[in-house]
């Protein structure tokens, strides 16, 4: 393979780092005094779930994050964090690049109707699956320093 400037190792790893930098922003973003004390961001996606075309949708919602929407918050919330974190310092990477594209599923999932939402979901579980299945943890990576996922 050739590539310029770097090599494809390392483009990669340029790549599951900038994923891992866009989940720090979307933790970043979030307002967590909202999402924490007056649980906004589960209320949100509690009226889009109620909305949703698709009755599993609907009926998930309700039953899984519903019943318990502080719990619900602070794991959104920490699973952007831990995924970014994860991604950028490559700890447990094939790890964090399979959990990153299951949430930008379920993200997808839930919000099927905006094109917007739509779109940035499925970059970022394409390139969570081009990380993973270039095995971008094996340079610039906490894991690749201690011989993980070789």
């Amino acid at each position: 393979m050739h590539a310029i400037w770097l090599d494809g190792a390392q483009w990669l790893a340029v790549l599951r780092i900038g994923l891992g930098l866009w989940w720090l922003e979307s933790w970043r973003h979030k307002d967590k005094k909202a999402w924490f004390e007056r649980g906004t961001g589960i209320a949100w996606a509690a009226d889009v779930a109620a909305k949703h075309r698709w009755e599993a949708v609907r009926s998930g919602f309700d039953t899984v994050v519903k019943p318990r929407p502080k719990i619900m918050a602070y794991v959104v919330v920490n699973a952007e964090l831990a995924l970014g974190l994860g991604l950028v310092l490559g700890f447990l990477t094939p790890v964090a690049l399979i959990a990153g594209l299951l949430l930008n599923a379920l993200y997808f999932t839930l919000m099927i109707h905006d094109w917007a939402e739509q779109g940035q979901n499925t970059m970022m579980a394409l390139i969570s699956a081009v990380a993973f299945f270039g095995m971008s943890w094996q340079v610039w990576s906490l894991d690749a320093a201690a011989g993980w996922f070789a």
